[in-house]
């Protein structure tokens, strides 16, 4: 048993370091295709502060954790690789999980911003003030962002520059279209800005309204087939603590059943996924 466990962590050990090294210009484009998404992805969960290195070590130490600790308790290998997977998607998930979460919690406070961008506008204010200003009397939710904003302009002077690293800092399609129509106001000017800002605002509301009715209908779908997924590695894992069941994992038919038990949980679940999914805006302008 100690030598199949060595034998498990030094193939992972040398596939890590195989990926990592691999020379070609194709493995790297398509390494640096997958820290811009990871990245995209840490940014609209508001984690900034970590990095995509960060989140694979992470991956890779909870799927060698979690091997380790379900070979250790079922002793069987399959079974152990089974949900050391589940355990380095964990991660990912609960990343995605937090940027949907977060940019739904924004959806529902853009309105209020636009709302006070408009009348900035209208009692007179610059463009820069008009943003400076909701970071201090804007939604709580999104007052961190803007008054990193105010702290830049005032540091360099630079409207351009800020509103790019604020829309980094947002990183929400709906922020991006905001600044977007704010640096054109400010390049070509805007004697209708006001009058835009009020006809966005009104179409936020009614998308918000709209979006929320289906998400509330789909709901109770969405989380009863995912229970229905995990239903079946829930009892797998109670089976762990019964050795002579959990034994049958062991031969020929128990990885094929165990093996193909996966995949199709993986199938079900994006296709699941895809067919219940709303329509979300893409950052055309990030």
């Amino acid at each position: 048993m100690g030598a199949l466990i060595g034998l498990v962590f030094g193939v992972g050990v040398l596939l890590t370091m195989v990926a990592l090294t691999a020379p070609g210009s194709k493995p790297r484009r398509r390494s640096a295709r997958q820290t811009n998404r990871l990245t995209s992805l840490l940014s609209a969960a508001g984690a900034e502060g970590v990095s995509p290195a960060q989140v694979a070590a992470l991956c890779i130490g909870s799927f060698f954790l979690a091997t380790f600790v379900m070979l250790g308790i079922s002793g069987v290998l399959a079974v152990g690789i089974v949900f050391g997977l589940m355990a380095a998607w964990l991660p990912l998930a609960v990343l995605r999980s937090r940027a949907s979460r977060r940019l739904r919690e924004h959806a529902a406070l853009w309105p209020d911003v636009v709302d006070n961008l408009s009348s900035a506008v209208r009692a007179g204010l610059s463009l820069p003030e008009a943003l400076m200003q909701l970071g201090e009397r804007g939604p709580e939710g999104l007052r961190a962002p803007f008054a990193q904003f105010g702290r830049d302009y005032q540091a360099t002077g630079r409207f351009h520059e800020s509103l790019d690293q604020l829309k980094v800092r947002l990183a929400d399609p709906v922020g991006d279209r905001v600044v977007e129509a704010l640096r054109i106001a400010r390049e070509v000017g805007g004697g209708d800005l006001g009058r835009m800002l009020r006809a966005l605002s009104g179409f936020l509301r009614d998308d918000l309204r709209t979006r929320g009715e289906l998400e509330s209908r789909q709901s109770w779908t969405v989380n009863g087939a995912r229970l229905a997924v995990a239903a079946p590695w829930l009892v797998l894992l109670f089976m762990s603590f019964q050795g002579e069941v959990i034994q049958r994992f062991a031969t020929t038919t128990g990885l094929v059943v165990l093996g193909s038990g996966a995949a199709l949980c993986a199938i079900a679940y994006r296709l699941m996924m895809w067919i219940g999914r709303l329509p979300t805006e893409q950052r055309i302008l990030a």
